[in-house]
């Protein structure tokens, strides 16, 4: 007996979960790790200030967190796609 094939949609969402789930985890070691390394352990009497903000606000959540909106509008109009869901069994108006 063979195994069923994958529904390409479950392979689709499966795909897209990883990548998004992979990208967040790489976003927050990024911020954790700028913002304890230029925050916590370097602190300075007077600190440096970029665009308004304490520079390791700037560089461990502003810039990852610029990033992360570029990757979400590339991730939901490029990487994302569409699958055929199948026909409506139930009718046009949904009853």
């Amino acid at each position: 007996m063979a195994a069923p094939s994958e529904d390409p949609l479950l392979r689709s969402a499966r795909r897209e979960a990883v990548a998004a789930l992979l990208v967040f985890v790489l976003a927050l070691l990024v911020t954790l790790t700028v913002s304890y390394l230029a925050g916590y352990l370097h602190p300075r009497e007077t600190p440096s200030f970029i665009l308004g903000f304490p520079a390791w606000v700037f560089w461990g959540v502003i810039c990852p967190w610029a990033g992360l909106i570029v990757f979400g509008a590339w991730f939901a109009y490029r990487y994302m796609k569409d699958e055929d869901l199948g026909r409506d069994e139930d009718g046009p108006d949904g009853d």
